[in-house]
């Protein structure tokens, strides 16, 4: 199974994110990884873009799609059976939403999506039920899209802010690729 990872500049998560991957890398699945500009290049208190970057080589085997030429063949040449976004911004879901196609992830979504294959989505976002909510709206309707579950991660000091449930990334993963989402979305 091939397995398209998209990452976003949701950085504090990047450490979740990885372990993850490392899981679905040990049960075989082919991942191919897509980084937006900003998780490519970006250093942070949480890792330097190179470190990242070489640890997402090291989980995955291959080189991260980082253009958006690089990530357009998603829908033909470079054919996926899932594609992740882990972590998806806000601003990542606010265009996936609205069709904008701006950067690597959003190019390699909107190119696995018009070949009617499943997208997952594990949403890391701090204004996720403020100015996004209308965007899990519009993309829990839309065919093809899934979450990961999700929940606030600080209902006391940022109660807007949404965080997947990265531990149920895999069993997202199985349900996904049944055209199926996992079930309850708004975990705790």
């Amino acid at each position: 199974m091939k397995i398209g990872i998209a990452i976003t500049g949701s950085f504090c998560t990047f450490g979740k994110v990885l372990s993850e991957l490392e899981k679905l890398a040990e049960k075989g699945y082919d991942l191919v990884p897509v980084m937006s500009f900003n998780a490519a290049s970006t250093d942070t208190r949480f890792y330097k873009a190179v470190d990242f970057r070489n640890e997402i080589v090291r989980i995955t085997g291959k080189e991260p799609l980082t253009t958006i030429a690089d990530a357009e063949p998603m829908g033909t040449q470079q054919r996926v059976d899932l594609m992740i976004v882990a972590p998806c911004t806000g601003n990542t879901l606010a265009k996936i939403a609205c069709g904008i196609t701006d950067t690597p992830v959003t190019m390699a979504v909107k190119a696995h999506l018009r070949n009617n294959r499943p997208v997952l989505i594990a949403l890391s976002s701090n204004d996720a039920l403020g100015a996004n909510a209308k965007n899990i709206g519009l993309l829990l309707s839309r065919k093809n899209v899934y979450f990961v579950p999700f929940n606030q991660d600080s209902p006391d000091g940022k109660p807007n802010s949404l965080i997947a449930d990265l531990s149920l990334l895999e069993p997202s993963v199985e349900a996904a690729l049944k055209n199926i989402q996992i079930q309850p979305v708004f975990s705790r």
